[in-house]
């Protein structure tokens, strides 16, 4: 899988000349969309279909300041996938270092259009088999 790249804007920094916290939690969310599009399951298509994935929790740790200019590198992989909650997990990466500058995961459900939680597995059990396959091609 090929990592998310983001080159840090201006507007991305704080007034102590970093990159402010709130802006991983943006990358986290540009990658996983990204991942999706890797693995040939675009979020379009699943809200198409009425399948829609929301955050249950975030989670993340700085280790090293991100400067404006910067290129990151930010590598999503699959955790868990079970029945009704599936989690993934970041690792922000210095493009031109290959430092890390934070990590974190995330953690989904699926849910219908009207907010129900949806059994993927009773739903869609080649869908649920297919992300499933991801934590066991990944981990």
């Amino acid at each position: 899988m090929n990592p998310y790249l983001h080159k840090v804007c201006y507007y991305e920094t704080d007034q102590m000349g970093f990159v402010h916290h709130a802006n991983h939690i943006h990358w986290f969310e540009e990658a996983r969309l990204d991942y999706l599009e890797q693995v040939e399951m675009p979020y379009s298509r699943l809200e198409a279909e009425g399948l829609f994935i929301p955050v249950l929790s975030l989670e993340c740790q700085y280790r090293q300041p991100v400067h404006f200019g910067d290129t990151v590198e930010v590598h999503v992989n699959m955790e868990e996938f079970g029945l009704v909650r599936f989690r993934l997990s970041y690792r922000v990466l210095d493009h031109a270092t290959g430092e890390l500058r934070a990590q974190g995961a995330s953690t989904h459900c699926f849910i219908d259009g009207q907010g129900r939680p949806i059994s993927l597995k009773k739903q869609d059990p080649a869908r649920f088999q297919f992300f499933q396959s991801l934590v066991l091609n990944e981990g």
